[in-house]
């Protein structure tokens, strides 16, 4: 398949996820799709017709027509779609202007384009966003309801992390209508999920290993669900945006290892660090540092899964 043709595989697989986040938080969603998919084209176009020449790897001599052809891959698209569903509903627009900058001007053409940068674009995009105006990005509007006293997405995190001396049966039935949306919208990216791993468009053994390292590490950490607690492993799994990270975000090929063995300790260090962080870092949610810091190991673990292949062919 081309990468149009995969993106827009990708695009329809979120659908399921969107949908959901949009029945329990509202139309504040679509304000954040649009209008970071806006900006992103946006930024997009200026750059390719800042550093675009005629006749560089462009099916055209003009700066126009580059433009086109760079837009219509759609891999600014899905950028945006993966920033817009990480952010609280009716995100301020500066805010959304940041983080497609941010992704798209920096972490993608800042590298050379499409192809070429280290870092998923999304995350990055998101994380200059989450440590700029944190506060900003605290608070999500109770499922299905005006008021906005209780919380959820990464602040249900949040919450659990600092709850006052509640059990996990506790805090279950404390924050029992928004742990279901929470869990509803999990499930509704994992059909997506598998969507794309049964297409085999993407390498399914990162959210496999992903699934396995947070879910051994909260087993480690629950104790019985006391009050000192860490979570289950359930409760990590559709927390947050963990489902939608591992089958849309882990998974782009460009910022993943290319062989099966390497796959699996990049999905492993993911899982690990999310916990990590979960657990005893400074922020709620950690996907998009984990991801991150597995994206800086990749160059490291393509040279090694090459190596083993150059000695398995020596030696063979």
């Amino acid at each position: 398949m081309t990468s149009a043709r995969i993106m827009h595989w990708v695009l329809l697989a979120l659908i399921p996820g969107t949908a959901a986040m949009v029945f329990i938080w509202g139309a504040g969603i679509l304000w954040n799709i649009a209008l970071t998919s806006f900006f992103c084209c946006a930024i997009e176009a200026l750059a390719v017709f800042l550093y675009a020449k005629p006749g560089a790897a462009v099916p055209s001599t003009g700066r126009l027509h580059a433009i086109g052809f760079h837009l219509q891959d759609c891999t600014a698209l899905v950028t945006a779609w993966l920033i817009a569903i990480c952010l609280p509903p009716y995100t301020a627009a500066e805010h959304l202007l940041l983080a497609g900058a941010a992704a798209i001007g920096l972490a993608k053409h800042a590298y050379g384009g499409m192809g070429r940068n280290v870092f998923n674009p999304a995350m990055v995009g998101y994380a200059v966003v989450l440590v700029c105006f944190p506060q900003g990005l605290a608070s999500w509007p109770s499922a299905n309801a005006v008021e906005v006293d209780v919380l959820s997405g990464a602040t249900l995190l949040s919450e659990f992390r600092y709850r006052p001396g509640l059990t996990t049966s506790e805090f279950d039935a404390t924050y029992a209508t928004i742990v279901a949306g929470q869990t509803f919208v999990a499930l509704c990216f994992l059909v997506g999920g598998l969507l794309l791993t049964i297409k085999g468009l993407i390498a399914w053994r990162i959210p496999v290993a992903m699934f396995a390292a947070l879910g051994a590490c909260a087993v480690l950490g629950y104790d019985q669900g006391s009050s000192l607690s860490m979570g289950s492993a359930w409760f990590h799994w559709t927390g947050g945006g963990f489902v939608a990270a591992a089958f849309f975000v882990a998974t782009d090929p460009v910022t993943h290892p290319r062989e099966a063995r390497q796959q699996v300790l990049f999905g492993l260090v993911i899982g690990i660090f999310i916990y990590a962080i979960r657990a005893f870092g400074a922020y709620p949610d950690g996907i998009a540092f984990a991801v991150l810091f597995a994206n800086a190991m990749t160059p490291l673990l393509n040279r090694i899964g090459a190596r083993r292949t150059l000695e398995a062919r020596t030696s063979g």
